[in-house]
């Protein structure tokens, strides 16, 4: 099982974290109808570490989500058999 480390992150506050920046995030339909999330990043802009962060956040979320759809617990991976 997986450590829970909780840290301030430096110099962000949840608010800034949250606010919208340089990232983009697109929805497309695939061909089996299913909606799929791109986000993408700008690498020169001045708020490229806050959007990595949210952007991340946003990842996390989904999977813990997913796992505890198919798992019951947010932070179990699927089984492999």
């Amino acid at each position: 099982m997986a450590k829970v480390v909780y840290t301030k992150l430096d110099g962000a506050t949840a608010r800034e974290i949250g606010a919208k920046g340089a990232a983009v995030g697109i929805r497309r339909v695939g061909k089996n109808g299913q909606i799929t999330s791109i986000r993408t990043l700008d690498s020169g802009s001045e708020s490229f570490g806050k959007d990595f962060t949210r952007v991340f956040g946003a990842n996390v979320r989904k999977a813990r989500e997913e796992n505890k759809r198919v798992t019951g617990a947010p932070d179990r991976a699927p089984s492999k058999g």
